[in-house]
């Protein structure tokens, strides 16, 4: 059986940090309402003239060098984002450009925060399939090119940032002592469009629009939707939520990670936390905390990893993984 096995992981964040203090300065809040309530403080926020694929080409290319790679060893590029850097063509594209390939296949998925576990799932299903056999997932955003610096309620959520995976195929036994991806499910809810969305597009308004969330209904579904996925997807892969040996979730806020965790009956010491350096990266929050886990040596050879997330859609979903 062939695996889709993560072999390199890299991030890439601006260099500019947005302190909870300096936002104050601009909107009606304070470092101690936002971090009581969120867990975050702080964020980066990309220069003028640094785009979405900037930072995901970045992050493709230490993700790279983590394996000792090249881009002529890539035959598909995946990148999650919706903030692409033209309406098209698609960033994926523009990152194949940028890494100087001309050959694979580019293109991208439209997810929002739950974009990398699309991704993830799509760049498995392609290799386990024979069709390509080494990928580069990637989840890359400048979510603060799309946010409303006037609303104190989202403005101090995101940040911008991108992260990276490469996943080539290996022979596996097919259980769950294999290394790679073990098993991965993906949900969708049209109905909840409204409370979390951006308010234009080219195809409506013309414009790019502005983020707009309601944030109570949202923490709701999140913590019910992503214990539910995590258990689905554990059980697809026959195995216990007790032998999972890091959470590496969506950072959205730190209660959605306590009440995740506490459902599933797992530790906080056991989920990966990024969330109060990195803010609300969408797309990129995933790959980013694997990153950070891996470089600072928290992931070690076997770890069973749970990886989830869920965004505006609704999306959700999670994917078990052997490192």
């Amino acid at each position: 059986m062939i695996r889709a096995r993560i072999i390199g992981t890299g991030s890439y964040l601006p260099q500019h940090i947005l302190s909870n203090v300096e936002l104050a300065a601009r909107v009606d809040t304070s470092d101690e309402w936002i971090v009581e309530r969120t867990g975050i403080r702080q964020r980066h926020i990309a220069a003028e003239g640094e785009f979405t694929s900037d930072l995901a080409t970045e992050a493709a290319r230490k993700a790279l060098e983590s394996c000792g790679l090249t881009p002529d060893d890539i035959d598909l590029i995946v990148v999650a984002t919706a903030t692409p850097d033209q309406t098209f063509p698609a960033c994926a594209t523009v990152v194949q450009h940028k890494l100087g390939m001309i050959h694979g296949v580019a293109f991208d998925v439209a997810a929002v925060c739950s974009g990398f576990l699309y991704a993830l799932q799509v760049a498995d299903a392609l290799i386990t399939s024979g069709a390509y056999r080494t990928a580069l997932v990637i989840g890359a955003e400048t979510f603060s090119r799309i946010l409303d610096w006037e609303d104190r309620g989202t403005c101090v959520l995101f940040g911008d940032g991108a992260g990276a995976v490469v996943l080539r195929a290996e022979a596996g036994t097919g259980t769950a002592v294999d290394r790679g991806i073990l098993a991965t499910r993906l949900h969708s809810d049209g109905r909840y469009n409204d409370l979390l969305y951006v308010d234009g597009g080219p195809g409506s308004t013309g414009t790019t629009g502005k983020l707009r969330m309601k944030g109570r209904e949202v923490f709701r579904h999140a913590v019910t939707n992503l214990a539910a996925v995590m258990t689905e997807t554990l059980g697809a892969a026959g195995l216990d939520p007790a032998e999972v040996a890091w959470v590496i979730p969506h950072q959205a806020n730190l209660r959605i990670l306590e009440g995740t965790a506490k459902k599933l009956g797992l530790p906080i010491e056991r989920v990966v936390v990024t969330v109060d350096r990195h803010a609300n990266t969408s797309a990129a929050s995933v790959p980013l905390a694997l990153d950070a886990a891996v470089r600072d040596g928290r992931v070690k050879a076997n770890d069973l990893l749970l990886l989830e997330a869920m965004g505006g859609g609704f999306t959700w979903g999670a994917a078990a993984v052997r490192w």
